[in-house]
């Protein structure tokens, strides 16, 4: 059995504004299909054919505001494999958005974070290596 996310389903405040981010971040993305609830709230399928994320009008605030890496449950960040992540930084930063790359030097594997505009962030990452032992070592480096 193969198994691979299919699509990730969000609620934003601007539906726009997250359809700019992710056709930023994966040029190959498109508006797939886009309609209204029943209670008339707009969604967007923004994707290729193999993948794509759900957007969905928010029509409320959270009681609270979400901060990701603060202890509490919910979904830190969404991890998507890329297949240039200088070229996608790149593009990303020249559009404004906020660049959170936490150090993480590998000789297998470069990953960037990038938060949207709705306070998300995202983890882009680049394998070097076809080899899977190579592609998930976690190994902390020798400081010595």
């Amino acid at each position: 059995m193969t198994t691979r996310l299919e699509h990730a389903n969000l609620a934003v405040r601007d539906v726009d504004g997250m359809i700019r981010f992710l056709r930023t971040a994966f040029p190959d993305f498109r508006i797939r299909s886009e309609g209204k609830t029943w209670q008339g709230w707009r969604w967007v399928h923004v994707g290729n054919d193999e993948t794509y994320v759900a957007v969905n009008e928010a029509t409320q605030e959270p009681a609270e505001p979400w901060v990701s890496y603060a202890g509490k449950p919910g979904t830190n960040h969404l991890g998507y494999e890329v297949d240039d992540v200088e070229a996608l930084r790149l593009r990303l930063a020249e559009a404004g958005y906020r660049d959170t790359t936490v150090p993480n030097d590998h000789p297998h594997r470069r990953r960037v974070y990038f938060t949207d505009t709705e306070g998300n962030d995202w983890e882009f990452v680049e394998y070097r290596s076809s080899d899977p032992a190579q592609r998930n070592d976690y190994a902390l480096p020798d400081l010595s």
